[in-house]
């Protein structure tokens, strides 16, 4: 495929950092759309422009998406599986420095709960507290997210949308139960940080660069904690 050697030369071009583009359809033909990378550590993980997305959508029919791994082999990891969900696309996967290529395709993926790698909008604190509540029946919408995280850092928002998703504020007088969500300040000045409380003083929750985990709800946690909630299901 002639695409590919087009991406394979993007990938090399932008080694150490991640690469990503689109597989193209136009005229007929199969066309690599080489993509920024905007993702604030670009050697762990991409995020692909939005800009360069909506052109690639003017010129053609977007078939897949591509990207490098430029530490490791192309296997897709997990959390690849789960935006390649997201995305309802294929995706390629290639190594530049191998030159070995891997895919994966939609085919209902479910990350696990715990031990997840952290991706911005793909894997995080908000990300995993819709999962949970999904599988007790209850879908949570998704909230769009800002370009990359240390926008939302910079103003986080999650004080503005937890009444239009169902929850309501919990008053001190109330004792937590399983399933209530807890709204942190993390190293900000705003709520930039969710965990769900799942009983017996422990929560599970996402924390940038760490894998997702359960933790034990005292101490800093109880300390960072700004709101407690509880969805109205």
């Amino acid at each position: 495929m002639i695409w590919r050697d087009k991406a394979l030369e993007h990938a090399k071009a932008e080694d150490p950092r991640e690469a990503c583009g689109l597989v193209v359809l136009h005229k007929g033909r199969e066309r690599y759309w080489p993509c920024r990378n905007e993702a604030s550590t670009p050697d762990q993980f991409f995020l692909l422009s939005p800009d360069d997305y909506a052109a690639a959508e003017d010129y053609g029919d977007i078939l897949a998406i591509v990207h490098s791994h430029p530490a490791t082999p192309p296997a897709p990891s997990p959390a690849d599986r789960a935006a390649c969900e997201v995305s309802g696309l294929p995706w390629y996967i290639v190594n530049p420095k191998t030159e070995q290529w891997d895919a994966c395709r939609p085919s209902g993926y479910k990350a696990p709960l715990i031990g997840r790698q952290w991706v911005w909008g793909v894997h995080d604190c908000w990300s995993l507290a819709r999962d949970w509540y999904a599988e007790q029946g209850i879908k949570l919408r998704d909230w769009k997210r800002c370009g990359n995280p240390d926008d939302f850092q910079a103003k986080p928002y999650f004080d503005d949308r937890w009444k239009e998703t169902g929850f309501r504020e919990l008053s001190p007088e109330e004792e937590l139960q399983p399933g209530d969500l807890l709204f942190m300040s993390i190293a900000s000045p705003g709520l930039n940080h969710c965990a769900v409380y799942l009983g017996e003083q422990m929560v599970l929750h996402h924390l940038q660069g760490r894998l997702s985990c359960r933790e034990l709800y005292g101490g800093w946690l109880l300390q960072c904690t700004g709101r407690r909630l509880r969805h109205a299901a």
